[in-house]
């Protein structure tokens, strides 16, 4: 189960309380909106992911810190690293 004392924001902890007190028909429908929100968003994810992937981007240290990597050797192709597991 998710623990809710991860969560930061007063708003949060505030909305999960709303809905753990939904009723059963209330929690349906809100699960129904939920799940339509997010295919609606549902590009939002790789929209960052790639915006974060460019140069200077936020992930721009660690891509490049991984390329030289696999230019020195210092990589296992996964299906090996999977199989020796």
């Amino acid at each position: 189960m998710w623990d809710i004392s991860l969560v930061v924001t007063a708003t949060v902890t505030r909305l999960a309380d709303e809905v753990k007190a939904l009723r059963k028909q209330e929690f349906d429908e809100f699960l129904s909106w939920l799940a339509d929100y997010e295919l609606m968003h549902a590009d939002r994810w790789d929209t960052e992911l790639e915006h974060d992937s460019r140069a200077g981007g936020r992930l721009d240290a660690m891509l490049k810190r991984v390329r030289s990597d696999i230019a020195a050797g210092r990589t296992k192709p996964l299906d090996e690293v999977i199989n020796n597991a």
